[in-house]
C-alpha cells in the first residue's frame, strides 16, 4: 500500500514542487517586500483558522472511515461529521468580524486577512472530500483534487497579483479555486449522507480523537508562524517578507517530499497495524523511515550548500540578499520538522494517544515563543532563525522520547549514519567549488553534489540504496 501511494501521489508531489518554486520566483518579483509580508501574514491566518476550527473533522474523516465502512455505518459517519463541521465553521465569521473590527491594520492587510478567513472554510470543506478519497484508497481522485487546487490556485493568484491586488492575491486565488472544486465534488459527497443520522457516540469519539490532533497542529503552526507575527511587531512587514521568502525556499522544497511520503506512509502504517499488528507496523515503518532519510537528508544538506546561488536565481532582487541568509537555517529546521511530523508524531495517532501528541507539541511551541521574544529584539532576523532551529530540534527529541510510550516506532540509526556520511562527502566536494554566482554556480554545485552523494550512497548502501536502485532498474527493463 505504501509504494502504491508513493507512485499514485507522485503527480501531486510534482505539481506542489513546481508551484512552490514558481510561487517564490514570481511573487517575489511581482510583489514588493511589504506586500509579500502581507501575503505571509494572511497565509498564516488562513492556516491557523483552518487548523483551529476545522482540521479535527478532517482528521476524523480520515481515521474513522475504514471502521465505519466495516460496521456498515458510512451514512451515519458522514452525517455526523458534516454536521460537526457546520457547527464549528459558524465560529469563523464571528472571529473574522471581531478581528477585522478591533485589530488596527492597514487596509491592504485587512483585505488579505478577510480573504484568509473566507478561504479557510472553503479549503477545509474541499479537504474533507479529499480525505474521504484518500482514506478509501481512491488515490487518483484524491491526487487530482489536490493538483487542481494547487495549480489552479497559484495560476489565479498570479493573475490577481498582476491585476494589482497585492498581498491578498494569492489567498484569493487559493480560495476561489477551492470553491470551484466544491461545485463539482460536494454534491456527490453530500449524497453519502442519505439515510444517515447524527450519532452522539460517534461525535464524542471523533472529538476525542480529532480535537487533540487539531490542538497539536495549532501548536505546530504556532511553532512555524509565531516568528512572522513577532517580526512584524518588532520590525516591519518588509522584514516579514524577507524572512518568508527565505523560509519558503527552504521549507517548501522539503515539504513537497515529506508531504508526498506522508500521503502514502500514514495510511500504509494504519493498515499494517490494523491487519498485522505491531510486527507488521514495525516492518512498514522501518521501510518508510529508511526511504525518508535517504531522500530528505541530502535534500536538506544540499539546499543549505547552494542557498546563495539558489536565491540569486529564484528570488526577486529586493528580497534576495536577506533570504540567502535565511535559507540554510530553514533547511535544517524544515528537515527536523518533516521527520517529526511525518514519522515520529505518527506514533501518537497510531496508538490513539492524541492527548500526548498535544503535550509533545507544546514543548517546542512554548520554547519557540519564548526564544523569539528573547532573541528577536536583540538580534532581529537572525534571532528568529536561531529560535526556529533550536525549537524544531527540541521538538524532534520530545517526539522521539514520548512517542515510544504511545506506539514504538523504529529509529533508522543505521540509515542516518550512512546517509549522513554520504552527505558529508557531498558537502566536502561542494564547498571546494568556487563561488562564481548565478545559475552556472547552482547547476555546477547541485550536479556535482548530487553525483557525489549518489555514488557515496550506493557505495555505503545508505537506506538500502542498492536494493531500491535494483527495483527501479528492473521496472525500466520490463516496461
Amino acid at each position: 500500500m505504501f509504494w502504491r501511494g508513493v507512485l499514485g501521489y507522485l503527480p501531486v508531489n510534482i505539481a506542489q514542487g513546481v508551484v512552490g518554486l514558481l510561487t517564490i520566483v514570481l511573487f517575489t518579483q511581482i510583489l514588493s517586500p511589504a506586500e509579500y509580508g502581507i501575503y505571509a501574514l494572511a497565509f498564516s491566518v488562513l492556516s491557523l483558522t483552518q487548523t483551529a476550527f476545522l482540521t479535527w473533522t478532517e482528521a476524523a474523516m480520515a481515521r474513522f472511515l475504514a471502521r465505519a465502512d466495516e460496521d456498515g455505518r458510512l451514512p451515519d459517519h458522514f452525517a455526523t461529521l458534516y454536521r460537526l463541521w457546520i457547527l464549528t465553521a459558524l465560529a469563523i465569521p464571528v472571529l473574522a468580524t471581531v478581528v477585522l473590527r478591533f485589530w488596527p491594520m492597514p487596509p491592504a492587510l485587512k483585505v488579505a486577512i478577510a480573504a484568509a478567513f473566507a478561504a479557510a472554510a472553503v479549503k477545509s470543506l474541499a479537504k474533507m472530500s479529499q480525505e474521504r478519497r484518500r482514506a478509501a484508497g481512491e488515490v487518483s481522485g484524491a491526487a487530482l483534487l489536490d493538483v487542481i487546487q494547487t495549480v489552479g490556485g497559484f495560476a489565479l493568484g498570479l493573475v490577481l497579483a498582476l491585476w494589482g491586488l497585492g498581498g491578498a492575491a494569492p489567498i484569493m486565488g487559493t480560495g476561489a479555486v477551492a470553491l470551484l472544486c466544491l461545485v463539482f465534488v460536494l454534491p456527490t459527497d453530500l449524497k453519502r449522507l442519505k439515510g444517515g443520522t447524527f450519532d452522539k457516540a460517534m461525535a464524542k469519539a471523533y472529538a476525542a480523537y480529532g480535537l487533540p490532533v487539531a490542538f497539536s497542529l495549532i501548536l505546530a503552526l504556532v511553532l512555524s508562524t509565531t516568528d512572522r507575527f513577532l517580526l512584524a511587531a518588532f520590525l516591519d512587514e518588509s522584514a516579514v517578507g524577507v524572512y518568508h521568502a527565505g523560509y519558503s525556499l527552504g521549507s517548501r522544497t522539503l515539504d513537497v517530499v515529506f508531504i508526498w511520503l506522508g500521503m502514502a506512509g500514514g495510511p500504509a502504517m494504519v493498515a499494517a497495524l490494523e491487519r498485522g499488528g505491531q510486527p507488521a507496523l514495525e516492518d512498514s515503518a522501518r521501510e518508510q523511515a529508511d526511504f525518508m532519510v535517504l531522500l530528505t537528508l541530502p535534500a536538506a544538506v544540499g539546499l543549505a550548500l547552494v542557498a546563495r546561488p539558489l536565491t540569486e536565481v529564484m528570488i526577486g532582487p529586493a528580497l534576495r540578499e536577506g533570504a540567502a541568509g535565511v535559507t540554510p537555517w530553514i533547511a535544517a529546521s524544515g528537515w527536523l520538522s518533516g521527520v517529526t511530523t511525518y514519522y515520529l508524531l505518527q506514533a501518537f495517532t497510531l496508538g490513539r494517544r492524541t492527548t500526548m501528541l498535544s503535550v509533545c507539541m507544546a514543548i517546542p511551541a512554548g520554547a519557540n515563543l519564548a526564544l523569539n521574544l528573547i532573541l528577536i529584539p536583540r538580534f532581529g532576523l537572525s534571532g528568529a532563525l536561531w529560535a526556529t532551529t533550536a525549537s524544531y530540534a527540541l521538538g524532534a527529541i520530545a517526539a522521539g522520547v514520548l512517542g515510544r510510550q504511545a506506539c514504538a516506532l523504529p529509529i533508522p540509526w543505521e540509515a542516518l549514519a550512512r546517509t549522513g556520511l554520504s552527505c558529508g562527502l557531498m558537502a566536502a566536494v561542494v564547498l571546494a567549488l568556487p563561488d562564481i554566482g548565478g545559475l552556472f554556480e547552482l547547476i555546477l554545485k547541485a550536479g556535482l553534489g548530487a553525483a557525489t552523494f549518489g555514488g557515496a550512497a550506493l557505495l555505503l548502501d545508505a537506506g538500502g540504496a542498492r536494493a531500491r536502485l535494483a527495483v527501479i532498474t528492473r521496472r525500466f527493463r520490463t516496461a
